[in-house]
Protein backbone atom coordinates (compact mmCIF):
# COMPACT_ATOMS: atom_id res chain seq x y z
CA UNK A 1 0.00 0.00 0.00
CA UNK A 2 2.77 2.44 0.89
CA UNK A 3 4.36 3.87 -2.26
CA UNK A 4 7.50 4.85 -0.35
CA UNK A 5 9.05 3.62 2.81
CA UNK A 6 9.02 5.56 6.04
CA UNK A 7 11.22 5.46 9.11
CA UNK A 8 9.36 5.97 12.40
CA UNK A 9 11.14 5.88 15.76
CA UNK A 10 9.81 5.44 19.28
CA UNK A 11 11.68 7.17 22.09
CA UNK A 12 11.48 7.97 25.78
CA UNK A 13 12.97 7.15 29.15
CA UNK A 14 12.94 3.61 30.49
CA UNK A 15 9.45 2.75 31.68
CA UNK A 16 7.65 5.17 29.34
CA UNK A 17 5.81 2.41 27.46
CA UNK A 18 7.34 3.05 24.04
CA UNK A 19 7.86 -0.65 23.21
CA UNK A 20 4.22 -1.45 23.95
CA UNK A 21 3.10 1.47 21.79
CA UNK A 22 5.44 0.53 18.95
CA UNK A 23 3.93 -2.95 18.83
CA UNK A 24 0.39 -1.54 18.86
CA UNK A 25 1.28 0.80 15.99
CA UNK A 26 2.81 -2.11 14.05
CA UNK A 27 -0.44 -4.06 14.38
CA UNK A 28 -2.55 -1.02 13.45
CA UNK A 29 -0.53 -0.31 10.32
CA UNK A 30 -0.55 -3.93 9.20
CA UNK A 31 -4.34 -4.01 9.63
CA UNK A 32 -4.44 -0.98 7.32
CA UNK A 33 -2.48 -2.77 4.62
CA UNK A 34 1.01 -1.44 5.22
CA UNK A 35 4.14 -3.59 5.00
CA UNK A 36 5.85 -3.03 8.37
CA UNK A 37 9.20 -3.99 9.85
CA UNK A 38 9.57 -3.71 13.63
CA UNK A 39 13.11 -3.50 14.98
CA UNK A 40 15.03 -2.06 17.93
CA UNK A 41 18.27 -0.49 19.13
CA UNK A 42 20.38 -1.88 20.50
CA UNK A 43 19.80 -5.49 19.64
CA UNK A 44 18.54 -5.94 16.09
CA UNK A 45 18.93 -9.42 14.61
CA UNK A 46 22.53 -10.62 14.33
CA UNK A 47 25.51 -8.62 15.62
CA UNK A 48 23.18 -6.17 17.38
CA UNK A 49 22.07 -8.89 19.81
CA UNK A 50 25.67 -9.37 20.96
CA UNK A 51 26.19 -5.62 21.40
CA UNK A 52 22.92 -5.35 23.37
CA UNK A 53 24.10 -8.00 25.81
CA UNK A 54 27.29 -6.01 26.47
CA UNK A 55 25.49 -2.68 26.85
CA UNK A 56 22.75 -3.83 29.18
CA UNK A 57 24.36 -6.60 31.20
CA UNK A 58 28.14 -6.06 31.39
CA UNK A 59 28.89 -5.96 35.12
CA UNK A 60 32.04 -3.80 35.10
CA UNK A 61 32.64 -0.09 34.67
CA UNK A 62 31.95 1.28 31.19
CA UNK A 63 33.40 4.67 30.19
CA UNK A 64 30.69 7.03 28.88
CA UNK A 65 32.26 7.36 25.43
CA UNK A 66 32.81 3.61 25.23
CA UNK A 67 29.11 3.21 25.93
CA UNK A 68 28.30 5.75 23.22
CA UNK A 69 30.55 4.04 20.66
CA UNK A 70 28.94 0.66 21.34
CA UNK A 71 25.51 2.17 20.65
CA UNK A 72 26.89 3.83 17.51
CA UNK A 73 28.47 0.59 16.27
CA UNK A 74 25.15 -1.17 16.70
CA UNK A 75 23.44 1.68 14.85
CA UNK A 76 25.81 1.64 11.89
CA UNK A 77 25.26 -2.11 11.42
CA UNK A 78 21.52 -1.71 11.90
CA UNK A 79 21.09 1.12 9.38
CA UNK A 80 23.17 -0.51 6.65
CA UNK A 81 21.91 -4.09 6.91
CA UNK A 82 18.30 -3.74 8.09
CA UNK A 83 16.77 -0.26 8.09
CA UNK A 84 17.87 1.18 4.74
CA UNK A 85 17.07 -1.96 2.71
CA UNK A 86 13.60 -2.11 4.29
CA UNK A 87 12.84 1.56 3.59
CA UNK A 88 14.11 1.22 0.01
CA UNK A 89 11.76 -1.71 -0.52
CA UNK A 90 8.77 0.41 0.56
CA UNK A 91 8.33 -0.85 4.10
CA UNK A 92 7.43 1.29 7.09
CA UNK A 93 10.23 0.72 9.58
CA UNK A 94 9.27 1.04 13.24
CA UNK A 95 12.32 1.30 15.46
CA UNK A 96 12.31 1.09 19.25
CA UNK A 97 15.04 3.68 20.05
CA UNK A 98 17.45 5.34 17.64
CA UNK A 99 19.70 8.42 17.46
CA UNK A 100 17.70 10.52 19.93
CA UNK A 101 18.43 7.96 22.64
CA UNK A 102 22.16 8.63 22.28
CA UNK A 103 21.63 12.37 22.63
CA UNK A 104 19.26 11.98 25.60
CA UNK A 105 21.17 9.26 27.47
CA UNK A 106 24.84 9.80 26.67
CA UNK A 107 24.50 13.54 25.98
CA UNK A 108 22.06 14.99 28.50
CA UNK A 109 22.24 12.03 30.90
CA UNK A 110 25.97 11.24 30.95
CA UNK A 111 27.12 14.75 30.09
CA UNK A 112 28.99 13.94 26.87
CA UNK A 113 29.36 16.67 24.26
CA UNK A 114 26.07 16.81 22.31
CA UNK A 115 27.55 18.42 19.20
CA UNK A 116 30.12 15.63 18.97
CA UNK A 117 27.48 12.94 19.56
CA UNK A 118 25.31 14.48 16.82
CA UNK A 119 28.25 14.34 14.41
CA UNK A 120 28.92 10.69 15.33
CA UNK A 121 25.23 9.84 14.94
CA UNK A 122 25.27 11.29 11.43
CA UNK A 123 28.42 9.32 10.65
CA UNK A 124 26.90 6.06 11.92
CA UNK A 125 23.64 6.51 10.01
CA UNK A 126 25.01 7.99 6.79
CA UNK A 127 22.63 10.89 7.49
CA UNK A 128 19.58 8.58 7.34
CA UNK A 129 17.06 10.28 9.62
CA UNK A 130 13.63 9.30 10.96
CA UNK A 131 10.64 10.76 9.17
CA UNK A 132 8.65 10.80 12.40
CA UNK A 133 9.58 10.31 16.05
CA UNK A 134 7.29 9.75 19.01
CA UNK A 135 8.63 10.67 22.44
CA UNK A 136 6.57 9.15 25.23
CA UNK A 137 6.87 11.53 28.14
CA UNK A 138 6.17 10.28 31.65
CA UNK A 139 7.23 11.54 35.08
CA UNK A 140 10.49 9.95 36.20
CA UNK A 141 8.89 8.64 39.38
CA UNK A 142 6.14 6.81 37.48
CA UNK A 143 8.63 5.48 34.94
CA UNK A 144 10.84 4.02 37.67
CA UNK A 145 7.85 2.31 39.27
CA UNK A 146 6.94 0.77 35.92
CA UNK A 147 10.45 -0.58 35.40
CA UNK A 148 10.26 -2.45 38.71
CA UNK A 149 13.05 -3.90 40.83
CA UNK A 150 14.82 -6.00 38.19
CA UNK A 151 16.77 -3.36 36.29
CA UNK A 152 19.44 -3.67 33.60
CA UNK A 153 22.61 -1.56 33.65
CA UNK A 154 21.00 1.48 32.00
CA UNK A 155 17.82 1.30 34.09
CA UNK A 156 19.93 1.19 37.27
CA UNK A 157 21.66 4.52 36.63
CA UNK A 158 19.66 6.38 39.30
CA UNK A 159 16.73 8.78 39.38
CA UNK A 160 18.77 11.96 38.83
CA UNK A 161 20.24 10.45 35.66
CA UNK A 162 16.79 9.55 34.38
CA UNK A 163 15.47 13.03 35.16
CA UNK A 164 18.23 14.45 32.95
CA UNK A 165 17.31 11.97 30.22
CA UNK A 166 13.67 13.05 30.35
CA UNK A 167 14.59 16.73 30.11
CA UNK A 168 16.91 15.87 27.24
CA UNK A 169 14.06 14.36 25.27
CA UNK A 170 11.89 17.42 25.88
CA UNK A 171 14.69 19.66 24.61
CA UNK A 172 15.09 17.53 21.47
CA UNK A 173 11.35 17.80 20.80
CA UNK A 174 11.44 21.57 21.23
CA UNK A 175 14.33 21.82 18.76
CA UNK A 176 12.68 19.63 16.10
CA UNK A 177 8.88 19.99 16.45
CA UNK A 178 8.28 19.05 12.80
CA UNK A 179 9.75 15.57 13.37
CA UNK A 180 9.41 14.88 17.09
CA UNK A 181 5.96 14.56 18.62
CA UNK A 182 5.46 14.41 22.40
CA UNK A 183 2.86 11.96 23.69
CA UNK A 184 1.70 12.12 27.31
CA UNK A 185 2.50 8.62 28.59
CA UNK A 186 1.18 9.09 32.13
CA UNK A 187 -2.21 7.81 30.92
CA UNK A 188 -3.37 4.22 30.42
CA UNK A 189 -2.11 2.19 27.45
CA UNK A 190 -5.35 2.61 25.49
CA UNK A 191 -5.43 6.40 25.85
CA UNK A 192 -1.76 6.75 24.96
CA UNK A 193 -2.34 4.65 21.85
CA UNK A 194 -5.29 6.81 20.79
CA UNK A 195 -3.12 9.93 21.06
CA UNK A 196 -0.32 8.21 19.14
CA UNK A 197 -2.70 6.97 16.45
CA UNK A 198 -4.06 10.48 15.82
CA UNK A 199 -0.55 11.81 15.20
CA UNK A 200 0.27 8.82 13.00
CA UNK A 201 -2.93 9.20 10.96
CA UNK A 202 -2.10 12.86 10.34
CA UNK A 203 1.40 11.95 9.17
CA UNK A 204 0.38 9.11 6.86
CA UNK A 205 -2.91 10.74 5.77
CA UNK A 206 -4.94 7.79 7.08
CA UNK A 207 -8.68 8.43 7.40
CA UNK A 208 -9.80 6.33 10.38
Amino acid sequence: MAKKGYFITFEGADGCGKTTQSKLVQKYLEENGYDVLWTREPGAIGLGQKIRELLLHYDGDVAPMCEAFLFLADRAQHIENIIKPAINSGKIVICDRHTDSTIAYQGYGRGEDIERLTYLNNLATGDTKPDLTFVFDVSTEIAQLRVGDEKDRMESAGIEFHKKVRQGYLKIAKQEPHRVKIVNADNCIEDVFEDTKKLLNDFLKINP
